[in-house]
Order: structure tokens, then C-alpha cells, then sequence
């Protein structure tokens, strides 16, 4: 018993230079940062902060004028699409199922209608008919839900495509989209949560594709292998200030070679770091180009590490190309993929430098176009003094992060395929 306790307190005094360093420059300020979000602290109060509990977190989502609708409207017609939606493609999946119940899908079709009718008519409407839907919904997953959740991406994305055509076919300027929208343009961290998520949006999907693709082909054996791979993992070690300059130069709308590429194809100029609608957009092209090599690089590493005997046992069977990475590739690179989305979506949120040098030290050319996250949580820091709000802020893109994260480790716990 005393040589492991000895033993213990001799592990401990081994951690404890690397604890100490944590605790000042990590634990600490984590910590007292979470305290200040509850204070009123800035530049007229530095020294005396003044306890406001949650005020600062109500001041955040303070809106300059009041939106035309309330949220929880948004709420509920965004719901009522979204179960049109998911009755849809229960609907398909019992068809698909031979179920000849005839009862079953005139209850379906019944449903679609009073849902369709609830877009157009009052909320109180809306609510019955969504709590009735819920019941029955609930019913129907317990009876389909293993079946569909080995398919999930597949009823994910009909679900998102059916309800993009009804929001399309039927339009009703009430749903959350139409809400975040108007919010935006009255609240400041609202759109930088909107800037942030088409950001990640558009960074995150794009750039595992692309590395995806490179590393595919850095497997095969092609000649120059080395100098590729480093070639494309060059950017990714590369200061980002560096590669923002070379950036800005390249976008620039007199002289910069991107416009000069596409004039060759009889493009006019684009104003892509003066226009708002080309900020976002700007943003995500640097990042990918700069982070796809390292994710590349990442692949390669899982690609490498599959066993070649499941190719040779597929070439026995007769698959081929399309069926190996399907069937083999796929599935066995999962973990890559997982560890790969979790950081880039992390990485992703975290935007900042590339906003401030590319645009020398705004948010963006005008109306806040460029306004992420963190270059929120920076500007009413450094720039306005409000060091409360800003711990505030900092601690709901926190929030954000921790949830979205969650939820991937929810779902990669059942998708991902550990193979030993």
C-alpha cells in the first residue's frame, strides 16, 4: 500500500511543473473569464466590476428594433415544414416496405393535409396539430427507426431535400431562416453566428472532399509522390498573415491574378474584397487552400493503414473500383473522417486572422459582412472595452462549440467503424 501511494505522489510530482503552467495561463483564465461574464466590466468600471448576473448575456442578443414575428412563430412554422418533411419519408419507407395497411397511409395522408392546412391558418391550429404528429411520429420511429437509422445520412438529406421543395412550392415568409435573416441585421452577434456557420458550412464539407480526393490519389503510385504531398502540406505550416497578404493580392479586383485567370474566359472583373455577398466566400477559398494539405496528409495516413487483404479479397469477389472505396475505403477511413470533422468544425468557428489581414482590420468591406465569432469577441474587448460582454460572448461561442461537438460524438459513436 505504501509503495503505491509513493508511487502515486511521485506521478503527481512529476505532472505538477506541467499543472502549475496550465493553471496560470489556461485554468485561471478560463475560469475568471467565466466570473467577469457575470460583471459589468469595462472601461469605466476597471477597477470596481459591478455584479449584473446575466445582464451581459441579455445585452448580447439585444436587438436594435424589434423583428416583425417572434421567434417561437419561426419556431413552429419551421416544424410544421420539417414534419411535412419526415411524413414524407416514413411514408416512402412503408411503400418501400410492401405495407399494405391501407389505414397507414391514410393516416399519413391525412397528417400531410392538416399540416399543410396548419401553414396557412392559426397558431393555435399549429400547435394541436404538431403535438398530434409528435405522438404519432414517436409511434412510427419505434416501429422504423432501426431500419432507417442504418440508412441515416440517406433520411437526412431526403428529409432536407423535401423540405427545401415545400419551402420552395408553398413559401411562407414565417420559418427560421426568414427569422435569422431579419435578426441579423439588428443584432451583431447574430450575424456573426450567421457569418461563422456559412463559413463552416462551406470550409468544413469542402475541404474533407478535396483532401479526400488528393490523398486518393497520393496513394496510388505516382511518380513524385513526396514532393506532392509536401507540396500540398506547405500552405498548412505556412503564417497565415503571409498567406492572407498573398491572398489579398490575388483577389484584388485591378490587378490581381484571379480576376486576370477568369478574364481569359471572358468574365468581368469581381470586386470579390469590396463586394459583401464575395466576403464569406473569400474567407472560406484562403481557408481551404491553405488547410486541405493537412487534411490530405491525414487521409493518406488512414489509407495506409488499411490492410491490403480486404482489396485482395475484393478483387477474388470481382468488385471494382467504385464498389472497394464504397464498401472498404469508406467505411475503414470513418475514423479519419470523424477525427477530421470534429477538428476542422472546431478550427472552422474559431476564424479570426484570416478576417483581420485580409481585410486589414475590419469586419469585412461593409455592414459587417466579415463579422465572425471570435473577431466579435476581439472587437468588444480590445476595441470597445467591454470586457464583460466579451467574456460573455466568448463563453456562448463555447457553448456552441461544446454542443455541436457533442452531437458528433453521438452520432460517431454508432457511425464510425473501429477496426483493429
Amino acid at each position: 500500500m505504501k509503495r503505491r501511494w509513493k508511487e502515486t505522489l511521485e506521478g503527481y510530482l512529476f505532472l505538477l511543473p506541467a499543472l502549475i503552467v496550465l493553471s496560470i495561463f489556461v485554468f485561471w483564465p478560463i475560469g475568471f473569464s467565466l466570473v467577469l461574464s457575470f460583471f459589468k466590466w469595462d472601461f469605466r468600471n476597471m477597477k470596481n466590476p459591478s455584479f449584473i448576473g446575466l445582464g451581459n448575456y441579455r445585452e448580447i442578443f439585444k436587438f436594435s428594433s424589434p423583428t416583425s414575428y417572434p421567434f417561437w412563430m419561426a419556431v413552429v412554422y419551421t416544424l410544421v415544414f420539417l414534419a411535412l418533411s419526415l411524413a414524407l419519408v416514413l411514408m416512402i419507407a412503408r411503400t418501400m416496405e410492401k405495407d399494405r395497411r391501407w389505414f397507414i397511409h391514410a393516416l399519413y395522408f391525412l397528417i400531410f393535409v392538416l399540416l399543410f392546412i396548419a401553414g396557412y391558418i392559426t397558431n393555435t391550429y399549429v400547435a394541436t396539430i404538431m403535438l398530434l404528429f409528435f405522438v404519432f411520429i414517436f409511434l412510427e420511429l419505434r416501429d422504423l427507426g432501426n431500419k432507417l437509422f442504418k440508412h441515416l445520412w440517406l433520411v437526412l438529406f431526403a428529409i432536407l431535400g423535401i423540405f427545401i421543395v415545400l419551402r420552395y412550392v408553398f413559401p411562407v415568409d414565417y420559418g427560421i431562416l426568414n427569422y435569422v435573416l431579419e435578426a441579423k441585421e439588428k443584432n451583431l452577434f447574430i450575424k456573426a453566428i450567421y457569418n461563422t456557420t456559412y463559413y463552416v458550412i462551406l470550409t468544413v464539407p469542402t475541404t474533407i472532399f478535396l483532401a479526400l480526393m488528393i490523398a486518393l490519389l497520393l496513394n496510388a503510385n505516382i511518380k513524385l509522390r513526396a514532393f506532392f504531398r509536401t507540396a500540398y502540406f506547405l500552405p498548412f505550416v505556412t503564417s497565415i498573415v503571409a498567406i492572407s497578404l498573398v491572398w489579398q493580392w490575388i483577389y484584388n479586383d485591378e490587378y490581381g491574378l484571379l480576376n486576370y485567370v477568369l478574364s481569359w474566359f471572358g468574365i468581368e472583373k469581381i470586386a470579390w474584397l469590396k463586394d459583401e455577398k464575395w466576403t464569406i466566400p473569400t474567407i472560406a477559398i484562403l481557408s481551404i487552400w491553405k488547410g486541405v494539405g493537412y487534411d490530405a496528409v491525414i487521409f493518406l495516413a488512414g489509407l495506409q493503414n488499411i490492410d491490403k487483404f480486404y482489396y485482395e479479397a475484393a478483387d477474388v469477389d470481382g468488385a471494382n473500383t467504385f464498389q472497394k472505396f464504397l464498401y472498404i475505403t469508406w467505411p475503414l477511413l470513418s475514423p479519419t473522417t470523424f477525427f477530421l470533422l470534429i477538428v476542422s468544425m472546431i478550427n472552422a468557428f474559431k476564424v479570426f486572422a484570416e478576417v483581420y489581414v485580409l481585410y486589414g482590420g475590419l469586419p469585412g468591406p461593409y455592414n459587417y459582412s466579415g463579422l465572425t465569432m471570435v473577431y466579435y469577441v476581439f472587437d468588444l474587448f480590445y476595441r470597445q472595452q467591454r470586457m464583460g460582454i466579451a467574456c460573455a460572448g466568448a463563453y456562448l461561442l463555447f457553448i456552441i462549440i461544446a454542443v455541436l461537438t457533442f452531437i458528433q460524438f453521438k452520432i460517431g459513436r454508432k457511425m464510425v467503424e473501429y477496426v483493429s
